[in-house]
């Protein structure tokens, strides 16, 4: 460093998880255009991307293969860059399943799951939420028993003049 050069010093200021997370639903999210994208609620449909690390085991293309089906996988369809973070995640999350597997490992997968939006503050970090597919709600939903109008209970008395 050479004499009256000035020098950057990161200090403060927002960080990952510092304060509450933004609202959607607020007058201030409102404001300031805040809204999260919506992923499909029944999970992504297209085409499963291959495995971008070397040698993977059975069970990680299982995973893999599984992971790609849920709403996240629509997100990552469009973010090739995170194709690897994926599977890096998949990676661990397979060797997480040993019994034997430390603590430590066991923060390498919630960070990884935090990255890639598969768990609730993931999602919120990433900007992103599932809808809810309220037409399959409805059509799933078991029948309302149909209530008689109440003019099919109405009777007429005999002799009633009516005053």
């Amino acid at each position: 460093m050479t004499q009256g050069e000035v020098v950057a010093v990161a200090r403060g200021g927002a960080r990952n998880r510092s304060g509450p997370q933004p609202d959607e639903n607020s007058l201030k999210s409102a404001k300031v255009g805040y809204s999260l994208t919506a992923l499909p609620g029944e999970g992504y449909c297209g085409e499963v991307p291959t495995f971008p690390l070397p040698g993977c085991s059975e069970r990680e293309a299982q995973v893999w293969e599984q992971a790609w089906r849920t709403p996240q996988g629509a997100a990552w369809s469009m973010e090739s860059w995170r194709h690897r973070t994926v599977a890096l995640w998949v990676r661990w999350s397979v060797r997480m399943e040993d019994p034997e597997a430390g603590a430590a490992l066991g923060n390498v997968v919630v960070r990884l799951a935090d990255q890639i939006g598969m768990t609730p503050a993931g999602l919120k970090e990433n900007g992103w939420k599932i809808a809810r597919d309220e037409v399959a709600e409805r059509r799933d939903a078991p029948p309302q028993p149909v209530r008689p109008s109440s003019r099919g209970r109405l009777k007429v008395v005999a002799g009633g003049d009516g005053a």
